[in-house]
């Protein structure tokens, strides 16, 4: 009789001390849902730290509205945190289901790529969520570190030897843009026929294969972009994507897929039609591939 009394007070224990556990989970969880205490103390050499038209960085993770969800998940994007969780505000009901409808937006997930530091976009990202408003991204990076160290390489011997002491900014995309277009083929095998042979659709396509679609052109400029802190996003259409750079006060267009052409005796062709050009100059050239949503790419609205 005693041992069942006493297996009885131990297991009423054990139930008080889950349940107390749970209360204080659910406790903390309404702490942090009601204050905004929630921080980001993180960094890599590839963050940011400038804003733009359609996301600004935020050091709010206690979110309130829908429209704080995007400057959320870009500012954990740009840090280069691979894992990180916000926390909807007690008083936000429809938090969870603007979650759910902001992933479903492939638009404007998608987009988030174009305004972080290549090597911090992903491939994918994992959401997911609990009944307390815990909210936690979990981001597949687009770049593995091996290739990472390749290309830094490349990047490294690309500014030691042809880059050197050049300080004009004009000057160094030029000597960036003759470089690409000059040691790239176009990869019509995965455009075209969807034949993958190479990672031609990011920066180690261009710079340690010899192939690129747009992606891997445009990733390869912003790459170097970001070494000489050149403010820049990856402009995009339906089909197509290209850098956009802040130079000389202005936004400016730097097409390098569609200045290294191809041409039908097989020749190597370098252009610069699209060159640092303007919006309207772009549409003069080439309207269809280039009609980018001005409503996420604010900068080159006018």
């Amino acid at each position: 009789m005693k041992r069942f009394v006493f297996w009885v007070g131990m297991l009423l224990i054990f139930t008080g001390v889950y349940l107390a556990k749970e209360e204080l989970v659910e406790y903390t969880y309404e702490l942090l849902r009601g204050e905004t205490n929630v921080s980001l103390n993180y960094s890599n050499e590839y963050t940011r730290d400038y804003n733009y038209g359609f996301v600004n960085i935020t050091d709010k993770f206690n979110i309130t509205s829908k429209e704080e969800i995007l400057n959320v998940y870009y500012t954990i994007l740009n840090s280069g945190i691979e894992e990180f969780s916000f926390f909807c505000h007690k008083d936000y009901s429809e938090c969870i289901n603007d979650v759910i409808y902001i992933n479903d937006s492939q638009e404007k997930v998608s987009a988030l790529n174009s305004f972080v530091h290549p090597y911090n976009s992903f491939k994918s990202i994992e959401t997911s969520y609990d009944t307390l408003g815990k909210v936690t991204l979990k981001i597949i990076k687009s770049y593995t570190p091996e290739q990472i160290i390749s290309i830094e390489k490349k990047v490294q011997e690309l500014i030691d030897t042809k880059i050197k002491d050049t300080t004009d900014k004009r000057e160094i995309i030029k000597i960036v843009h003759d470089y690409i277009i000059e040691n790239t083929k176009y990869d019509s095998d995965r455009s075209d026929r969807n034949i993958v042979k190479y990672s031609s659709n990011i920066a180690y396509g261009p710079f340690i294969e010899g192939f690129a679609v747009c992606g891997g052109y445009t990733d390869a400029m912003a790459i170097l972009l970001d070494r000489y802190n050149i403010p820049n996003v990856s402009v995009t259409s339906e089909e197509h994507i290209w850098n956009g750079v802040f130079i000389d006060n202005k936004w400016l267009h730097l097409d390098l897929t569609w200045d290294d052409p191809i041409v039908s005796n097989g020749s190597d062709v370098l252009d610069y039609t699209y060159f640092l050009i303007s919006t309207e100059e772009l549409h003069k050239q080439e309207e269809i591939q280039h009609n980018f949503n001005k409503d996420i790419f604010k900068e080159f609205a006018n």
